[in-house]
């Protein structure tokens, strides 16, 4: 599997490897697993959908589909990004659905131990360790892990 141009092998069973896309978002650096990504994208064109809740950005055409465009600063209560400011998309699916997750940028594939990965600490804000799976500590800062089926359990949101 290639993604932004890195090589990546998936980890068998006994292995103790995890691979995650980096990504920035308010210069927070975040990872997703790298087996939920389907595609990342550059600055897209997003038409808003009426009524919609405020992480929901909008939809946009991917080769044909229709992709649900998630805003991760607006789902995470971080300050909208600037206007003008480029974002990126990482396309994931639930279901047989597509769904872009839009950050500030996306970087690179990290390969991290599983086992050096630590539990949330407690002064992460509340929002992000609902969505957190875990941290790493590594020597440009702390990456928190994101949860893509918590970040995509729109429903759950809404009702919370």
């Amino acid at each position: 599997m290639s993604v932004h141009g890195a090589e990546v092998r998936a980890a068998g069973a006994g292995d103790d490897s995890h691979a995650f896309v980096t990504l920035m978002l308010a210069d927070q650096l975040c990872g997703v697993p790298v087996l939920c990504v389907r595609d990342v994208l550059a600055d897209q064109t997003i038409a808003r959908i009426p009524l919609a809740p405020p992480e929901v950005a909008g939809n946009l055409n991917l080769r044909g589909r229709i992709v649900t465009a998630i805003d991760l600063r607006e789902r995470l209560q971080l300050p909208r990004r600037a206007a003008g400011a480029p974002s990126m998309s990482i396309v994931t699916e639930q279901g047989s659905e597509l769904y872009a997750l839009l950050v500030d940028q996306v970087s690179e594939v990290l390969t991290l131990q599983r086992s050096k990965m630590e539990p949330n600490p407690p002064t992460l804000p509340p929002i992000w360790a609902e969505h957190s799976e875990g941290i790493y500590r590594l020597a440009q800062g702390l990456l928190v892990v994101l949860s893509v089926d918590r970040l995509l359990a729109l429903g759950l949101a809404a009702a919370a």
